[in-house]
């Protein structure tokens, strides 16, 4: 019978186990890091895989795989980078745990990008390299290659460093700089360019402009009445119709053309009826929930939560169909070309290339997406609910009309817009108050540097973003010119 362990044994015991935890939690400390990029090396590889299987045997064959593990790679990365924008505000506002926020954005944007994606695929791919100026198709197929590989890399770059910055930015700059680097400047449509461009600085002003209404609405309605749970009870309803009946017009015109073709003015009235019937069905669930809340804005928060997780679901949506062409656009465009040998005609969307998109969207966002969620969502200016609804509610709509448009404008212009359009729509409200406070004399007056310590958007985030988002297209052009020149001396 073997000796019972002594206290001595005992304590050789626990020294061992102790070493071997240690080793253990190192261990698991070293490999942590190494999950997230290991699983989308996976993803990346299994992209290719059934780019593989789907074109396999044709001719040109090799080049559509790797197309389309870059496309899988780029997918990815907007997913780590542009998401944030949808959801960050509601995790800001602490209406959505991070946990619930990928969870909604993944299924969202999924079915953004498989419903009513590809619109804006043609624009990518197509509108903004004149073909007239490429006569070589496989010149074009490298160019794409250069534009996919190029803005993968920016947009990897930036969140890494924690830069919201545009995809929409990046492949169009990487496309431009390809072509140039093709053909000469020729080889652009200019005005295509021209009026992507306008529609960049116009969106975050728009978005801006319209999350600034929104919370200007709620706080003269419902914030500063008298009875806020009652003007609450009165115009939340309305809030939610609104959001519903943008969401049911915008998916009659893109999520169901592929089973019956719908006119605008017929969209729009399905839109007006989602929205009514959305308005009487939520006017008791707010009546109901207002029930035994204290009159003050602490319960305004409670009603506006659940409006919230619905807009940030609709946004994930509309940026799905709208930012999945900047995934799947050049790998679309590549496909085409090496299957027809043109790039003249329009570009049709294999299903196994959407799903590329749509899927690696997702995976960026759940390995890659928490750091600019928090970014967005808290470190730009304070948010709860009522502000973060209106940037949503006001993204979503610049979104939703963009993408029908069939303009590829930025989704991280349009929701960053917003957050800055709210804070700097507080900083204008509480300067306006302090000013006529002093006018009465109920407050004593502060310093200029009390003033600017007293800033409610972050400056230096401010400057950061704007100056990653003017760098974004020469960037992008630059490495896309050096990449295709690489590319192009290998080929030859």
């Amino acid at each position: 019978m073997a000796d019972k362990p002594t206290g001595k044994n005992w304590k050789t015991l626990d020294k061992d186990l102790g070493r071997i935890s240690q080793f253990e939690n190192a261990a698991s400390y070293v490999s942590r890091p190494m999950v997230a990029p290991g699983i989308a090396l996976i993803f990346i590889v299994l992209a290719g895989l059934a780019a593989g299987i789907f074109f396999g045997g044709a001719s040109g064959s090799a080049i559509v795989v790797v197309a389309a593990i870059f496309g899988a790679y780029m997918a990815i990365n907007i997913g780590a980078n542009d998401v944030a924008n949808n959801m960050g505000p509601a995790v800001g506002a602490n209406a959505l745990t991070m946990g619930g926020a990928i969870l909604i954005a993944a299924i969202f944007e999924s079915a953004g990008a498989l419903l009513a994606g590809g619109d804006v695929v043609s624009t990518i791919s197509k509108g903004i390299i004149d073909p007239a100026g490429i006569a070589d198709s496989s010149i074009f197929i490298w160019a794409m290659m250069a534009a996919l590989v190029s803005s993968a890399l920016w947009v990897n770059l930036a969140t890494w460093v924690g830069a919201p910055v545009s995809t929409t930015h990046s492949v169009v700059g990487g496309v431009m700089g390809a072509g140039i680097a093709a053909a000469g400047m020729a080889a652009v449509n200019w005005p295509t360019m021209g009026k992507i461009a306008a529609s960049w600085v116009i969106s975050p002003v728009l978005g801006g402009v319209i999350a600034a209404m929104f919370l200007a609405f709620i706080k003269a309605r419902i914030v500063y009445q008298d009875d806020k749970l009652a003007a609450a009870r009165r115009w939340v309803p309305l809030l939610i119709a609104i959001m519903a009946a943008a969401f049911a017009a915008y998916l009659s015109l893109k999520g169901l053309k592929k089973i019956i073709k719908i006119d605008i003015t017929t969209a729009l009235l399905i839109g007006v009826a989602v929205g009514a019937a959305s308005y009487f069905i939520s006017k008791p669930l707010i009546a109901k929930q207002s029930e035994g809340l204290e009159n003050r804005n602490k319960s305004l928060k409670v009603l506006f939560s659940m409006p919230l997780v619905f807009s940030a679901a609709m946004l994930s949506f509309a940026h799905g169909a709208n930012d999945v062409a900047n995934a799947v656009g050049p790998l679309a465009a590549i496909v085409h070309a090496t299957e027809f040998g043109d790039f003249a005609a329009k570009v049709a969307i294999p299903s196994w290339v959407m799903v590329i998109g749509a899927f690696g969207i997702s995976f960026g966002l759940f390995l890659f997406g928490p750091k600019l969620i928090r970014m967005v969502g808290s470190q730009i200016t304070k948010l709860n609910p009522m502000r973060a609804y209106c940037v949503a509610l006001s993204a979503a709509i610049t979104v939703i009309v963009a993408s029908w448009l069939g303009l590829p404008v930025s989704s991280t212009h349009i929701a960053v817009g917003g957050v800055f359009g709210v804070g700097f729509y507080r900083e204008w409200h509480t300067e306006r108050r302090r000013r006529q406070n002093l006018a009465t004399k109920a407050i004593k007056p502060v310093t200029a540097e009390e003033r600017r310590r007293r800033k409610l958007v972050r400056r230096s985030h401010f400057m950061t973003i704007v100056a990653a988002w003017v760098i974004t297209v020469p960037a992008a052009a630059a490495m896309s010119a050096v990449i295709f020149t690489l590319l192009h001396a290998v080929a030859g």
